[in-house]
Formats: structure tokens, C-alpha cells, sequence
């Protein structure tokens, strides 16, 4: 151990000289890789007694498992591969290896942090807390039913217009991301609550569905504000967005055994591994929603 426990001394010292004066990092940077690499070292040699050329992709691996059993956060396992990365290619580029062995092993991905889910009893107490008798409470109510109703993005909700619905047929045409439309069925409340709200604003030249009150449209900031405050007013105490309506929309609908591939297309995602990620609900529940529509689908 002794002879490869000076190859790594001897290693190190030209790495952290290569980081100043080559790559001009930070002090504070430079002490972050080296504080990493001598963990990481000092792993290697206790477990394997490798000299820094003859470490391969498995012993790499098994310190990353290391790493998770210890309870490192994510975000530090992928810092500390990066540093063992920058270590085997700065190797690779002095030609002291042939290839490097972090090349082909992934950074853990980070959580997801997803919002607070709203019970259905909390959105109807946020719909309730909110004054009729104006027009901005007539349009605040329609804007959350909408919201939740539909599970529209708050961008999507802030463009929707006079010619995007389609009462009649039961549903309203939504422009997403990368300008692709999709048709949502919407509710025989949120319509009727649209209806009352379209009543009292008076007439304008604007397509644009909801309007400030100097008849302009309204921005994201001011729809969160809305729902914010509506919130407060509920003694709702949870972290609330427009995202979280949208959120909830999709949770209640999965929880109540609709079909995930139309909660995709309704929410207008891509993949349905988003639509996945996107839910509170347990493992076992949405294998069981996710495997029941394969098992139609075949």
C-alpha cells in the first residue's frame, strides 16, 4: 500500500497545480476537488490498493454505491463524480491512461421536488373564500376553476381566448409548449363560471379570455398573486401556485382510476414517464392505473 499511497501523494500534488495554473480555478474551488479526490483516494486504497492508473470503471461504481449507503445527497454524488471525472481525464490528457473509466457511468438524477397537492375540500374552500359580488371576484373564481378544471399551465391560462372555446362541444382548445395545441374537456362549472364572468366584464376588442382591470391581459405574477391570496383567506397554509392546481388536477384524476394516457394528453406532456413523475400517487397505485391501460392497449 505504501508504494501506491505515494503515486496518489505524488499525483495529487501535480493535479492540484494543473487546476491553479491551467485551469485557473478558485482557491476555494481547488481545496472542493481535492478535499474529493483524497476521499475518494483514500477509498481506493483501503479497498483495493490501486495505484490512480489502474482504477476501472467498476471500483468507480462501487464508491458511488458507497457514497448513496453513507446517505450522501444526490447532489453531492454528482459533484464527486465530476471531480473524479476532471482527475481521469486531466490522467487521460497527460497520457498516463488510455481511456477514462468515469466515461460511460451516469451522475445519479436529482429529486424532483414536486408541489403540494390540494384535497378537493381545500380547492372548494380557496373557490369559496373569494367575493362574488365584483367582477374580479366573478373572474378570480372562473380563473381557479379553469385551473384546476382543465390542469392548464398558468402561461396556457394567461393566453386562452374568447375563440378558444368550444362550449358547445364541451371542451377548449389550448395552445402549449412549442405552440401545439390540444383540445381539454372543460367543466359544466368552470363553463358556467366563464359564462357568468364573460357577462360582467363588458364588451372589448380583446380576444383574450381573462383581463386586468385596465382590460389588458394578465400576467403570471398576477394570477399567482390570486391564487395566493385566495389561499391565505382559506387558512390554507401550504406553499400554493398556479402549478399546484395543475398538479392536483392530474392526482385526483389517476387516484380516481382515470386513464394515464389521457391525463397526458390532457396535461400535454411529451412522455408519460412526465406524467408519472408528476403525481403524489403511491408506487403500487399507479403500476396498477399504468399496467391496466397497457393491458387495453394490447
Amino acid at each position: 500500500m505504501a508504494d501506491n499511497n505515494k503515486k496518489w501523494e505524488e499525483i495529487s500534488r501535480r493535479y492540484r497545480a494543473y487546476l491553479h495554473l491551467e485551469k485557473h480555478l478558485a482557491h476555494n474551488s481547488i481545496e472542493s476537488y481535492m478535499q474529493d479526490l483524497h476521499q475518494f483516494c483514500h477509498f481506493i486504497l483501503r479497498c483495493y490498493d490501486l495505484a490512480p492508473k489502474s482504477v476501472e470503471r467498476p471500483h468507480i461504481e462501487r464508491y458511488m454505491e458507497w457514497l448513496y449507503e453513507k446517505g450522501s445527497k444526490k447532489t453531492s454524488q454528482a459533484r464527486q463524480l465530476s471531480g473524479i471525472k476532471s482527475f481521469f481525464n486531466y490522467l487521460l490528457l497527460n497520457e498516463q491512461i488510455e481511456s477514462s473509466p468515469v466515461e460511460l457511468i451516469e451522475p445519479p438524477k436529482p429529486s424532483r421536488h414536486l408541489p403540494d397537492t390540494l384535497s378537493v375540500e381545500e380547492i372548494n374552500n380557496i373557490i369559496s373564500s373569494i367575493d362574488y359580488s365584483t367582477t374580479k371576484g366573478l373572474r378570480d373564481r372562473a380563473i381557479i376553476e379553469v385551473l384546476y378544471s382543465c390542469g392548464l399551465r398558468v402561461s396556457e391560462l394567461c393566453n386562452l381566448r374568447l375563440s378558444d372555446l368550444f362550449f358547445g362541444e364541451g371542451y377548449i382548445r389550448v395552445i402549449g409548449k412549442g405552440n401545439k395545441q390540444r383540445l381539454v374537456p372543460i367543466s359544466g362549472v368552470a363553463r358556467d363560471r366563464i359564462q357568468l364572468y364573460k357577462e360582467v366584464r363588458g364588451e372589448t376588442n380583446q380576444d383574450i379570455l381573462f383581463l386586468s382591470n385596465r382590460g389588458s391581459k394578465l400576467t403570471r405574477v398576477m394570477i399567482f398573486t390570486i391564487i395566493k391570496q385566495a389561499a391565505q383567506r382559506a387558512g390554507i397554509d401550504k406553499s400554493i401556485s398556479p402549478h399546484t392546481l395543475r398538479h392536483s388536477f392530474a392526482t385526483h384524476l389517476l387516484e380516481g382510476g382515470a386513464n394515464i394516457r389521457q391525463v397526458q394528453q390532457m396535461l400535454g406532456h411529451e412522455s408519460i414517464l412526465t406524467t408519472e413523475v408528476y403525481t403524489h400517487l403511491d408506487t403500487k397505485h399507479l403500476k396498477q392505473t399504468i399496467d391496466t391501460h397497457l393491458h387495453i392497449d394490447n
